[in-house]
């Protein structure tokens, strides 16, 4: 079984766009989603598809399964996905030793900016990029499944802020 330790940032600046390394354009929909799982299907440059179970939430770990799946079967999952498909680019972005990776937001959540860092253990500590704001781990209103299954407009409502 895998696991998922992340921590999540906003992004005050672009500075980050002189380092990156590799970038991947996604369009993900939720098939199913619930406070403490979800069934993810991504599309991954038009390319191929996979199919993520995630499961739990304790501190910043929760189990992860991920899967390969025929594009064809990811591209039909996705036109039935709840609420919103998610459309953004990743680019991986390497600072003080971690692999960052800064979501571009594009479609209902254009203007949106996060960048994550996966870690090895919930007690890492890595150091902050320059460009990095406000830590937004946790807060379920910038996870990609919120995104997804809520309403763009309610985003104001509920105080979800764009920026750093």
């Amino acid at each position: 079984m895998a696991k998922e330790i992340e921590r999540k940032f906003l992004v005050r600046s672009d500075t980050w766009r002189q380092h990156i390394s590799k970038s991947s354009c996604f369009q993900q929909g939720y098939i199913l989603s619930d406070t403490d799982r979800s069934l993810r299907v991504r599309i991954r440059d038009k390319a191929d598809a996979l199919l993520t179970v995630k499961i739990g939430h304790v501190g910043l770990s929760r189990d992860e399964f991920e899967y390969e799946i025929p594009l064809a079967d990811g591209l039909e999952m996705v036109a039935m996905a709840q609420g919103n498909v998610i459309e953004k680019t990743r680019y991986n972005v390497e600072y003080g030793g971690y692999l960052w990776e800064v979501d571009v937001f594009a479609g209902a959540h254009d203007g949106l900016v996060v960048a994550e860092v996966e870690l090895e253990h919930d007690r890492e500590d890595p150091p902050l990029p320059p460009w990095v704001g406000r830590e937004v781990t946790g807060d379920q209103r910038y996870s990609n499944q919120w995104l997804a299954t809520s309403a763009p407009q309610a985003e104001r409502r509920n105080g979800l802020s764009l920026k750093a």
